[in-house]
């Protein structure tokens, strides 16, 4: 199979709503959902409106990160097992409400934890994957990319409603950590070498956390430390997973100074959902009233970003050069070097 001009043959996308493209549409027992409008109100394929599954008026940042990487539009994981879809270009196993922990987003029901979805690719795609190149796992996975967006729930759903009553913000990290180190090294031991990590969001930002009182800084100072805990630990990792590469995107930088610079690069709504919120104060409410102008604003529900916000934060890190927003290279720097 060839590669598609950026540098990666395809792309396995793991992690929460962040980046599902449908996997939660047809889980029974999750309110996690967003397989109606106004999700998808401006996600177009061929020409017309569909609703997708994914948290967002369009496009999400995986989605961009494959426009990048010059890839097809990766299928999710529910549609490569029940419609066949082609899995050569890569698979999205992420999932609404999941977190690095398994006990992270059971407040919404049922979701497709981090380490189902690693137990989903091991089990299920990469016997596949094999199958159809005729290679080996080993000599296959370091020409795909490994995208994770995980870490938003276990803050959100889990430890901002009862976790901080009986940890530390540095505990509850370093207990992700521990856990999230694990995952990466079990993808690492199947043949994955390259890693972008999209680190939490600033959940203090959002509007169902802050409620429209702009960005509180409690929240996001405890994200900020599992962000400065991720960062030693893939300088301590690195080192023992030899031809490993990983890239940290620092969400909360990215996404702030956006905020804070909003008028002048096109956002004028900071701090509100797009959408008409439903009574959970997370979602979109059915077929709901809309803003018009959606590439404007920041937020489109409760808690998730408008296409353009994304977008936003995908060429970030495909460009920056900046080490406090992507660490230790950006993303088109690592591309480079699989031409």
């Amino acid at each position: 199979m060839p590669k598609k001009g950026g540098g990666f043959k395809g792309m396995f996308i793991f992690g929460s709503s962040v980046v599902d493209n449908g996997n939660n549409n047809n889980v029974f027992g999750t309110i996690a959902k967003a397989n109606y409008l106004l999700y998808g109100i401006d996600f177009r394929i061929d020409g017309a409106t569909k609703t997708t599954g994914r948290f967002s008026n369009g496009k999400n940042f995986a989605d961009f990160i494959g426009d990048y990487l010059k890839l097809p539009l990766i299928p999710s994981f529910v549609d490569t097992q029940t419609q066949g879809d082609s899995i050569l270009y890569g698979v999205n196993f992420g999932s609404g409400g999941s977190g690095i922990l398994d006990e992270s987003g059971l407040v919404v029901g049922r979701v497709i934890s981090l380490n189902e979805q690693l137990t989903n690719f091991e089990a299920l795609t990469l016997p596949k994957l094999e199958s159809q190149l005729g290679c080996q796992r080993k000599e296959i996975l370091p020409d795909y990319l490994f995208l994770l967006a995980a870490g938003n729930n276990d803050y959100l759903l889990n430890y901002f409603l009862l976790g901080q009553l009986t940890q530390s913000p540095q505990a509850f990290a370093a207990k992700l950590i521990s856990a999230y180190s694990a995952q990466l090294k079990r993808l690492y031991n199947l043949g994955a070498r390259n890693f972008l990590l999209l680190s939490v969001y600033p959940l203090g930002c959002s509007p169902v956390v802050s409620k429209g009182q702009g960005c509180l800084p409690g929240p996001n100072d405890v994200i900020t430390i599992f962000y400065d805990q991720l960062i030693s630990m893939v300088n301590q990792v690195k080192p023992q997973l030899p031809g490993s590469n990983f890239i940290v995107i620092n969400s909360v930088k990215i996404i702030t100074d956006i905020i804070n610079n909003a008028n002048s690069i096109g956002f004028s709504n900071v701090s509100g959902p797009c959408c008409e919120i439903s009574l959970n104060g997370l979602s979109c409410k059915e077929n709901g009233n809309v803003c018009e102008d959606r590439r404007s604003n920041v937020y489109f529900d409760g808690q998730h970003n408008t296409e353009s916000l994304s977008a936003a934060l995908a060429t970030k890190a495909y460009t920056s050069r900046d080490h406090s927003e992507a660490y230790p290279i950006n993303l088109h720097q690592l591309a480079q070097t699989h031409l």
